[in-house]
């Protein structure tokens, strides 16, 4: 007898020659895919809101971002990330056996069980509660309340065109809590950081819809991308343009800055790249341009918290 194949060892939309697929055991390989692991730019784009308000917050005090705030992110992001992936994957099992992209994740192909991929949630979400249990009261109770905005979200593209926006909710958390990890509290500038990640996160989310937009229609799952059709280069264009207006309001009132406007003007330039290269772009195309995501966010935070250290 032969032994059998390794099982998927990459998903579509994962890179193949990532270090974390070559070094990932065949038997850890599933709850790698369900964490998303192997696909890095979903903790980044969850991290990157988080480390803007940290900067952004740093830079009212005039200083740097807090560093140890930047690394109990840094770990929040990955766990929280999978934690929603795998509950994500729970939820959607059925749907992604229809969809020629997710039809070999772990659940829909069979190579994990519903049960094994819930104990794996468990023990995610419990590495995100020791990290926000590290923060002050005010920012626990504030991590506490995003859970309802995360748990809706994986069911949204059953009941509306904007599952976007539900992703907007929760992805741009990290905008009030890297700030009220600092001050115990919420004040303009976040909130403006907030509703400027939330923009941004509809125009990348869309983007990255583009790829299935042909499947999503036979299986009836709902998104801006459908929902925009031909118009989606504008639509993405405008999300962005709010996006960088409302990031621009947030660095001026907590401090602004030469270096921080530096920044924005790139992170803006950046934005302007993308909606370019949407313009009836392939699957693959699509994919290249969402991912470049993680440069936007991190070019804003780099600004910011350059400002505060050098300004």
């Amino acid at each position: 007898m032969t032994a059998a194949p390794r099982p998927a060892a990459s998903l579509p939309d994962a890179r193949p020659a990532s270090l974390v697929l070559r070094l990932t055991p065949d038997f850890a390989l599933p709850f790698v895919q369900l964490a998303r692991l192997d696909r890095p730019i979903g903790w980044q784009l969850l991290l990157a809101p988080c480390w803007q308000a940290t900067a952004l917050a740093g830079l009212a005090l005039h200083r740097g971002p807090n560093l140890w705030h930047v690394l109990l992110f840094l770990i929040g992001a990955i766990a929280m990330r999978g934690a929603g992936c795998t509950y994500n994957d729970i939820l959607d099992r059925k749907l992604d056996a229809a969809v020629e992209r997710t039809r070999n994740r772990p659940l829909p192909a069979g190579r994990v069980t519903i049960g094994a991929a819930a104990a794996f949630l468990v023990a995610q979400a419990l590495v995100g509660l020791a990290v926000l249990l590290s923060f002050n009261r005010f920012s626990i109770w504030l991590g506490v309340a995003s859970l309802g905005v995360v748990a809706i979200y994986p069911l949204m593209k059953r009941v509306t065109s904007w599952p976007q926006a539900a992703l907007g909710l929760a992805f741009s958390w990290g905008a009030l809590m890297g700030w009220s990890a600092t001050f115990a509290s919420l004040a303009a500038a976040p909130i403006l950081l907030y509703l400027s990640a939330f923009a941004w996160t509809i125009g990348y989310d869309t983007i990255y819809a583009l790829q299935d937009a042909r499947d999503d229609a036979i299986v009836g799952i709902r998104s801006t991308a459908r929902l925009f059709g031909p118009r989606a280069q504008l639509a993405v264009g405008l999300f962005y343009a709010a996006s960088a207006a409302l990031a621009f309001a947030a660095i001026e009132l907590a401090g602004g800055g030469a270096i921080a406007l530096i920044g924005w003007l790139v992170f803006c330039s950046h934005l302007a790249w993308q909606v370019m290269r949407i313009e009836g772009a392939d699957p693959a195309t699509a994919l290249r341009v969402f991912r470049s995501n993680r440069d936007a966010g991190f070019i804003l935070f780099a600004g910011i918290a350059l400002e505060g250290w050098l300004g």
